[in-house]
């Protein structure tokens, strides 16, 4: 009989072997029987040889590629020094005036990536050799999406399945509305503005309306002090299961897309599909990883040495988002299920831990969550707002975004609660609809261009950009204006 670690280390050596098996167990035998018959027909051919084609051809490529990193390594330390110092001041002037750091991220990121328009002097050079470079940006790139992951991973750490189940009827109604009817007015004003395009970028734009920023609303009711307000708990249940159904609609999206490329018809049976994968892995994940991971943790408590928590923590993360781009779903919302399942009783067998798991990942999460903001503002197009049908698109967004989440006060069927307060804590997009909006702008129609274009990606990041303004100074005048009608603390 096996004792319960031996078990453990077991079934920790049978996930690692069939992860392995995963990955390189899937090699065709025929490739295989090729290059061995090619090297046998080198090595009759050349008697002697110091060395194979495959040594050979590896020797080079490793050689090429430390020649490129050499190359480019500097120009990557300017870049990242330009965008940490830009993220460090613009958020420290916005929460100066009582805004989110995001924002000035966000807004000196913009400024960065288009220096070129101010034609200052002495900037050319760096213009042309450092933004413009291919490896700096395929490096920046990496940066920000490994940024977007903690950044989810880290929503996910906010909350448990439990709270998510505790937060009753009102804010399951409030977030099927809250999704439904932004959708619906972002399908709309695609048909409206972009006519000619594919009816998959009309419903991204839907998705970028759709989800609600967990941690602006979260930050704004924090700094209120009415976490505890029963209005505060819906719309925080709300805006979570917001983000999960946010990012079902992105899955179905993308799985659009995918399809639409490949030549295959898109119909009812393909989309209901797509939103039985995108649901079924994320209740797997939750499920399987409320059962792996406590043992998971429980068995690294053997090991020796500093920062096994973290790196366990980092590994668990990565390899739920791995899992989830596998089976076709973004990896944001495999780092999202594997921040959920963590919870205190995780780690209640690990000896020595001084710290909370988010203090631990905030020095990681304030260098790469950054670059994702900074960088998505660089991609933001200053000369394509002298287009009015830009500024205009951007307003009929604003305005839909804003009106798609007061329909939430409706989901609100018990009087003595402030309606118009959870409609105005629904209405921040911030980091969600920016990663779907970038997400869109990574992806490729059937003929080319971009799901989300230049002109359409600069009109979203206008709409979050004053959807996020506007939500803290209308969130803290609607509480504040019914303070003495609603009670300190009720419980949901």
């Amino acid at each position: 009989m096996l004792t319960g670690k031996k078990r453990i280390r077991a079934f920790l050596l049978a996930v690692v072997v069939t992860l392995l098996y995963t990955m390189f167990g899937n090699a065709q035998p025929s490739e295989a029987l090729t290059t061995n018959t090619t090297l046998a027909a080198v090595e009759t051919t050349a008697p002697e040889p110091e060395t194979t084609v495959t040594e050979q051809a590896a020797s080079n490529m490793a050689a090429e590629v430390q020649q490129t990193a050499h190359h480019t390594l500097p120009k990557v330390l300017v870049m990242l020094m330009l965008i940490l110092m830009v993220a460090k001041i613009g958020g420290d002037l916005m929460e100066r005036v009582g805004q989110p750091a995001v924002l000035g991220e966000l807004l000196f990121g913009i400024i960065l990536g288009n220096l070129a328009l101010f034609h200052l002097p002495g900037l050319e050079p760096l213009v042309d050799k450092v933004f413009h470079d291919k490896e700096v940006a395929v490096f920046i790139t990496l940066l920000s999406e490994l940024g977007v992951i903690l950044l989810l991973f880290e929503v996910g750490l906010e909350s448990t399945v439990r709270e998510m189940l505790a937060v009753g009827p009102s804010s399951l109604l409030v977030a099927l509305l809250g999704v439904i009817a932004p959708i619906g007015l972002g399908y709309l004003a695609g048909i409206w503005f972009l006519p000619d395009a594919s009816w998959t970028v009309h419903l991204f734009l839907g998705a970028v309306l759709a989800a609600t920023s967990v941690g602006i609303t979260a930050r704004v009711l924090k700094d209120l002090g009415r976490m505890e307000m029963r209005e505060a708990k819906i719309i925080l249940g709300a805006a979570v299961i917001d983000d999960i159904l946010g990012l079902v609609v992105l899955a179905v999206a993308s799985g659009a897309v995918a399809a639409a490329n490949a030549g295959t018809s898109i119909d009812v049976v393909t989309i209901v599909v797509i939103i039985v994968k995108a649901v079924g892995f994320f209740v797997i994940a939750v499920v399987v990883g409320s059962f792996i991971s406590p043992r998971m943790y429980k068995a690294a408590t053997y090991l020796q040495g500093k920062g096994v928590l973290l790196s366990l923590t980092l590994g668990w993360c990565f390899l739920v988002a791995w899992l989830g781009s596998l089976v076709g779903v973004a990896p944001i919302v495999g780092a999202f299920a594997a921040g959920l399942v963590l919870e205190d009783a995780t780690f209640r067998d690990w000896h020595g831990r001084d710290m909370e798991l988010e203090d631990m990942l905030r020095p990681i999460t304030g260098f790469l969550v950054p670059v994702f903001f900074v960088h998505t503002g660089m991609n933001v197009q200053l000369s394509t707002f002298a287009n009015a049908n830009i500024l205009g698109f951007a307003a009929v967004l604003t305005i839909f975004a804003i009106l798609g989440k007061q329909v939430c006060s409706l989901g609100v069927w018990d009087k003595t609660l402030n309606k118009k307060a959870i409609g105005i804590g629904m209405i921040p997009r911030g980091e969600v609809g920016l990663i779907v909006a970038n997400i869109g702008r990574g992806l490729k129609s059937s003929d080319g261009t971009p799901v989300i274009s230049a002109d359409t990606f600069s009109a979203t990041v206008i709409m979050v950009v004053i959807t996020t303004m506007i939500t803290p100074p209308a969130l803290k005048w609607s509480l504040e204006r019914k303070k003495d009608q609603v009670p300190e603390h009720v419980d949901v």
